[in-house]
């Protein structure tokens, strides 16, 4: 046990929640120290909601959008505009676009964004599952939604040559969206501007 905490129990816990992204041990401390304050059935209900998460979410077959069933409810909804794919690199963009009320159509989620330094290689996110939804003739268009980075544009211009060779029009959303900004993180007026306002992609865009 180290001196700064008093209790061992206490220290494992606040180790396991500073592993989290954006957690430090301070915040970390907190959480743990109100969730000690909480009855034993709000703490089992918090724990169990994790387990259940960890244990019985899908990710949808269609999009790889997180969901409770095998195909999400945006891909199973029949009003949606199925011939539209707006690609995203994980599913909290899904949710930023979602909540600009803006977009009709349907998602596909990378996983993530084509980066070398970090070890992520095209093979390593759902590029080829987008291939086969363009080539089955249903798509009329792609929009590429990923945050406007150096790794970001990478993976638009990679996605851009798997699919030149379809009859699919290619369009990146406009540049409302600050160079460096991370989708989720923008506002939900910029960012439904940004969607309706999205322009070709012609693979010289950066």
């Amino acid at each position: 046990m180290s001196q700064e905490y008093p209790s061992i129990l206490l220290e494992k816990a606040v180790n396991e929640f500073s592993k989290l992204p954006g957690i430090g041990r301070k915040t970390a401390t907190r959480l743990v120290l109100h969730l000690l304050r909480k009855s034993d059935e709000e703490v089992e209900g918090f724990s169990n909601a994790i387990v259940r998460l960890k244990h019985e979410a899908k990710y949808c077959k269609e999009c790889h959008s997180i969901s409770d069933t095998d195909i999400c409810p945006i891909c199973a909804n029949p009003s949606r505009d199925h011939s539209l794919i707006c690609v995203v690199e994980n599913i909290q963009d899904v949710m930023a676009v979602e909540n600009t009320m803006q977009f009709r159509g349907v998602y596909h989620v990378l996983g993530g964004v084509i980066s070398p330094m970090d070890g992520v290689s095209p093979s390593d996110l759902q590029i080829e599952s987008l291939v086969s939804r363009v080539a089955s003739g249903e798509v009329k268009e792609i929009i590429l939604a990923l945050s406007s980075t150096m790794e970001g544009d990478t993976t638009n211009f990679y996605i851009y040559r798997k699919l030149i060779q379809y009859d699919v029009k290619l369009s990146v959303i406009a540049r409302g969206i600050s160079v460096g900004d991370e989708l989720e993180y923008a506002d939900e007026i910029t960012l439904g501007r940004s969607i309706v306002n999205r322009t070709p992609f012609t693979g010289k865009t950066f």
